[in-house]
Formats: C-alpha cells, sequence, structure tokens
C-alpha cells in the first residue's frame, strides 16, 4: 500500500492536484489535461512551469527544482517520481538497454521526403522507374524569369530553370507537436521537416514515441543551409521571442529532442556534403558507447527555399559530380557544367 505523509503524498491524489492546478495556470478544462501527455502540449513556458512548481512546493513543503519538470515531462511522471515510484523512468531503459561496441546495430525504421518522392517506398519506385523528379522552379520559390541567364558568366543570375523541389514544404500541423502557430511561422522548414520525419520513422520502426520519454535516445542531423534566417532578414521580418530558436540550425536536433523528451545526444552538425554521412557515423558510436539506447540520424541536402544559394553555385565549374544547377536539369558523370541543384 502507498503511503502517505505531509512530504510524500499519494501518487493518484498528487496527480489530481496537478491536473487542477495546471489547468487553473492555463486557462483550460481539467477535463482536457491529460496525465500522460507532456507539459508543453497544455502551453506550459519556463513561466508558468515555476509557477506550477512553486505552488506545488507549498504543497508538499520543500523547494521543488525548475528542472523536474522537463526531466518528468508529463503528470504522471512527475507524479511517481515524487512519490518515490521511478518505475515510469525505467521502462525504456529496460526496452532499451545498453549495447556494447562489439554488438551489430539494426536499422528498424526510415523515412524520408525527396523530390518526386515523399516517403521510401515511393523513392525506390523512383529509382526504379528512371523517372526525372526534376522540374522548371515555380513561382512559390522565386521568380525564375528574373533569375535565369544561360550564360554562366553572368553574375547574380542562375544558368538552370530546373530544380529538385520538395512538395508542400510549407504545410505543417504544428498543433500535433503541441506548437503554436506563432511559433511555427518563425521555424525553419527544415526544423518542421525533421519532427514529421522522425516521428514517421518511428512509425516505421513500430515504437510508440511516448516510450521514449525520458530515454537515452540520441539525434543526430546533418543541416547546413540557413536560407530560412537569410530570407527573414532580408525582407525585415519581425523578430519575436521565437526567432531565434526557429531559425537555429542547432535546434534543428534540440527541438526534436524537446518535443519528444529524448534525453540522449542531441548533435545538429555541418560537415559540408558528408553531414549525414557523419550524422549516421556519431549515431552508431554513441550507441557502441552506451551514450544512446537508440538513435535518430538523417541530414538535409540542399533544399532551395531562395535563389541566392543557387546564383552562387552556377559560377562554379569542376568536373566531378556534384549538386549545382545544370542547363540540362539533370546529374552527369564527369562532365563540366552538368551539375543539378539537389543532392
Amino acid at each position: 500500500m502507498e503511503s502517505a505523509s505531509p512530504n510524500q503524498p499519494r501518487v493518484e491524489t498528487l496527480k489530481s492536484w496537478l491536473v487542477r492546478e495546471l489547468a487553473q495556470i492555463v486557462d483550460i478544462s481539467q477535463e482536457a489535461v491529460t496525465t500522460d501527455e507532456p507539459f508543453s502540449r497544455f502551453g506550459i513556458d519556463s513561466v508558468k512551469a515555476v509557477s506550477l512548481l512553486n505552488r506545488l512546493g507549498e504543497l508538499l513543503g520543500r523547494k521543488i527544482p525548475i528542472t523536474l519538470v522537463w526531466k518528468y515531462p508529463t503528470i504522471e511522471a512527475l507524479a511517481k517520481y515524487l512519490c518515490g515510484k521511478p518505475e515510469s523512468r525505467e521502462i525504456s531503459e529496460q526496452l532499451f538497454p545498453n549495447t556494447a561496441w562489439n554488438q551489430p546495430i539494426a536499422v528498424i525504421g526510415m523515412s524520408c521526403r525527396f523530390p518526386g518522392a515523399p516517403d521510401p517506398a515511393a523513392y525506390w519506385d523512383l529509382l526504379r522507374s528512371g523517372r526525372s523528379a526534376f522540374r522548371e522552379i515555380t513561382s512559390d520559390r522565386w521568380d525564375i524569369n528574373a533569375w535565369y541567364d544561360p550564360d554562366i558568366e553572368k553574375p547574380g543570375k542562375i544558368s538552370a530553370r530546373m530544380a529538385g523541389l520538395l512538395e508542400r514544404i510549407d504545410q505543417f500541423d504544428p498543433g500535433f507537436f503541441g506548437i503554436s502557430p506563432r511559433e511555427a511561422i518563425q521555424m525553419d522548414p527544415q526544423q518542421r521537416l525533421a519532427l514529421e520525419l522522425t516521428w514517421e520513422a518511428l512509425e516505421d520502426a513500430g515504437v510508440r514515441p511516448d516510450i521514449l520519454r525520458g530515454s537515452r535516445t540520441g539525434l543526430f542531423v546533418g543541416v547546413i543551409w540557413h536560407d530560412y534566417e537569410a530570407i527573414a532578414r532580408k525582407t525585415g521580418a519581425e523578430i519575436t521571442v521565437h526567432s531565434g530558436t526557429g531559425q537555429a540550425l542547432s535546434i534543428v536536433a534540440n527541438r526534436i529532442s524537446y518535443v519528444l523528451g529524448f534525453q540522449g545526444p542531441s548533435i545538429a552538425l555541418d560537415t559540408a556534403c558528408s553531414s549525414s554521412l557523419v550524422s549516421v557515423h556519431l549515431a552508431c558510436r554513441s550507441l557502441q558507447a552506451g551514450d544512446a539506447t537508440l538513435a535518430v540520424a538523417g541530414g538535409f541536402a540542399r533544399t532551395p527555399w531562395s535563389p541566392f544559394p543557387s546564383s552562387a553555385a552556377s559560377r562554379l565549374r569542376v568536373n566531378y559530380v556534384h549538386s549545382m544547377p545544370a542547363p540540362m536539369g539533370s546529374c552527369a558523370v564527369k562532365v563540366a557544367d552538368s551539375w543539378c541543384s539537389n543532392h
């Protein structure tokens, strides 16, 4: 039987208290509060978390560290911890125990977004069919007529009219991830895609994301382009409290770890064209060292949001395969000037 004392109430009693207080702080009904959803889903930020834990400290008669909201990010987990029942934290560790250096590593789930292929099955079909996913750059990206010039030496112009473009990059469901629409507007599309693809990879693996909360799941993402930040700065977009986290490349990895509650390494890295490969390498080493019990690894290729990098790339000429604009709009091996705007 659970013991009840002023400093160690019953789990159910504390859960009910937390539901009531959280509902009051964020001004929603108690019926809308579930005990297994992260606090962030209900709009709890740092200021509101301090308020909640101050009230909790008064109830328990002791100071409650603010970090507990992130270490035990649900009512269920926090109540069990405060009542001396850490079982919820141990579940994910039992499911994914430490590995060893000499143990093999299994790839258990995949997801992707490529031009003309929104998932691995579609990408495989594209490869087997031999179809090209390149198309003319459309006005939702930029006015190609204003930027195009077949003369590769022409300053400030692009020598290709075609590129590999992802579809519907402006479509994102922020509420699904507990993100406000105001914050979502400030988020680099790479952050949005990273969240969606991580979720899809876990689904493909048959792993429920909620059981990974609090686990040593690592996140490794190769990301090198910051067009979105450059566009925002150039157009004079409003700078808000979300601008810094929304446009920083480091947050591409950190946001996933925060939203899904991963407590393993969380690294965004830039090693140019090898970024994705290095992220997979670091994920494997992290698993072998026991720093992570599960790892998500991947990366972003050149995703054209603006014409400026493509304009600079148009003036480069080398004799090996790369990823720059080609007049014919496709890749060619070991042919000068035959480059395409896609990795």
